[in-house]
């Protein structure tokens, strides 16, 4: 590797948390051992070069499909320029912009590799959640996709920012006339990785705003691996064999390990869409003969519904072994719906931006429908009561890991409250069985106590999704007088279906027939769509601000409560589990 690190930018490292409100960092549980001094880049694209896999397929975009000598000479020229015309140093922030293509992967690979901090961003931000982002980490480069670039100018103006284009039109010869590409064809081949420590910040993600404002988590360049060295493998025996393929975008950190850290650290090949749908992610694991599926229970279910109707043919999936799961719960219902479409189990899996990657999933081999998995081998997990006291099996608390991946947030006072006595809280309710897996029951601060009942959002909203009316649905906890809090629905319901009374009505008793009365929807909402993240997860914040303030947003319905099931004794205040 070069010693080109003499000079270094310390703005990041300056501001981590101070050490005593790390996590504790373990790697013995998994003999995980990497060298003081390592570049991610080089281990994950360079050591293909060397062992003569340059012929081997990396990147399948849309149009083309990138070997891995295409791929790392282009991270290379790409590299060489960030410091030659860029003047990129180590430790600098480089912002990247833009939907899944080859392109974004190898300059986020580039940055890596010059030593510099990637700090990828979701290709639909607008300017102002831009702004938030340059100036909280201070950022003076960004490489943006052509299509994306307005903005992003927007973002820049009045800022010390430099942004540089990729993926323009093509001009004679298919080059672009303008952006980085234009550059590279003249640019020297060969970049030696700058010498890095495995404990330099490599990556810094934000937070996708499920709770409000956005944290910005920093990762070392160990932890690039160490997560591609954990549930790939012991979870997924994942290989260059493999074909990848999925919907979570490289700004995720869902996607920066499914779609590109795993494939890269096997040597596999990965497909890359700029635009996910259902029946165009279907269609792409039936062309490509993927393996291995990486998305979000909302495409699960659309894709299962296109299954169902014989509109992409179950046979195109003959190559897929493994679906995988995360981003948002799922629903026993879409597990149960895609198995019978597919053939296939979804594994689910947990993971946080802070982790960088899953620390819950579903072992492939003993999968218990419903439950979230077991803990990722590597990690460790408990769940603890409000006084950090582990509470008893069966009992719900909120979860608690460790491993070799934590919660480093840049400047921001909530480090201390995602790391307690060492262990990274992640903000889930879960209760752990018998045998050690993992049930989900809803974010920590979306359990609602209605009259001394503890009620699951998700077990309710797994009901009312199996109901022939409904689309997607939400439940959260709206005030009331009498109860404290009570479970209200939000529903979006499917095409040709009236909203009403009698609909809400319906729902409600749908819900009392299948599990606990009292844990039924006393409120019902019909709402056009749920508030979503780029990345697909609801935004229960945002209802719950929308029932606190007892008001419906555009196309609601507000049914009355219709009082307790004939037979049903209410809650009398006792404690819930």
């Amino acid at each position: 590797m070069s010693t080109i690190a003499a000079r270094a930018d310390s703005f990041i490292r300056d501001r981590l948390p101070p050490r005593g409100a790390w996590p504790d960092l373990r790697f013995d549980r998994a003999r995980l051992s990497y060298p003081p001094r390592l570049n991610a880049a080089a281990e994950l694209v360079d050591a293909w070069i060397a062992r003569g896999h340059g012929d081997r397929p990396c990147i399948i975009g849309p149009k083309e499909t990138w070997t891995y000598a295409r791929f790392a000479d282009t991270v290379d020229r790409i590299a060489r320029r960030l410091v030659e015309n860029y003047g990129v140093i180590p430790g600098n922030r480089v912002l990247l912009r833009g939907p899944n293509t080859p392109m974004l992967a190898a300059c986020w690979m580039a940055v890596v590799k010059a030593g510099a901090i990637a700090v990828p961003t979701m290709p639909l931000l607008r300017s102002g959640e831009l702004v938030q982002i340059i100036d909280k980490v201070a950022v003076r480069l960004a490489l943006c996709d052509a299509g994306f670039l307005a903005e992003m100018e927007v973002a820049a103006a009045g800022r010390e920012l430099t942004v540089v284009s990729f993926n323009g039109e093509p001009g004679q010869g298919g080059v672009p006339k303008a952006g980085l590409e234009a550059l590279l064809p003249a640019t020297a081949p060969g970049f030696a990785a700058v010498d890095t420590a495995a404990d330099d910040v490599a990556l810094i993600i934000f937070t996708s705003g499920t709770t409000g404002v956005p944290k910005a988590a920093a990762h070392f360049h160990r932890d690039l691996l160490a997560v591609a060295d954990l549930s790939p493998r012991s979870q997924l025996n994942a290989t260059a064999d493999d074909v990848f393929c999925g919907s979570p975008t490289l700004a995720f950190a869902y996607g920066i390990g499914g779609l590109l850290l795993f494939p890269l650290r096997v040597g596999a090949s990965v497909v890359l869409l700029e635009r996910t749908t259902a029946e165009r992610l279907l269609t792409a694991m039936g062309r490509h003969r993927a393996t291995l599926c990486f998305t979000v229970p909302t495409l699960y279910r659309a894709m299962t519904t296109l299954l169902e109707a014989e509109v992409v043919p179950v046979e195109s999936l003959s190559g897929l072994r493994a679906c995988v799961s995360a981003g948002e719960p799922l629903p026993a219902s879409t597990f149960e719906a895609w198995y019978c479409a597919s053939g296939l189990p979804i594994l689910d899996s947990l993971g946080t931006t802070e982790m960088l990657n899953a620390v819950i999933a579903m072992p492939p081999g003993a999968i218990r429908p419903g439950a979230t998995g077991k803990t990722v081998p590597g990690y460790e997990a408990m769940l603890v009561d409000d006084a950090f006291r582990p509470v008893p099996v069966g009992q719900i608390g909120r979860l608690a890991v460790r491993g070799p991946t934590g919660c480093l947030y840049i400047d921001d006072a909530r480090q201390r409250q995602y790391v307690q006595h060492g262990w990274n809280l992640t903000g889930d309710a879960f209760h752990q069985d018998a045998d050690g897996y993992f049930w989900y029951h809803a974010r920590t601060d979306d359990m609602i106590v209605s009259a001394g009942y503890k009620i699951s959002g998700l077990e309710v909203e797994d009901v009312l999704l199996r109901h022939e009316a409904v689309e997607e649905c939400a439940v959260v906890a709206a005030p009331d007088p009498l109860r404290g809090t009570i479970p209200k629905a939000y529903v979006v319901i499917k095409r040709g279906v009236d909203a009403g009374d009698e609909l809400a009505r319906g729902l409600q008793d749908f819900v009392k027939d299948r599990i606990a009365p009292y844990k039924f929807p006393r409120d019902v909402a019909f709402i056009d769509a749920l508030p979503r993240t780029e990345t697909g997860k609801i935004q229960r914040y945002k209802l719950r601000a929308l029932a606190q303030a007892g008001e419906s947003a555009r196309s609601i319905t507000r049914i009355a409560d219709p009082g307790p099931d004939r037979g049903h004794t209410e809650p009398g205040g006792e404690e819930g589990v």
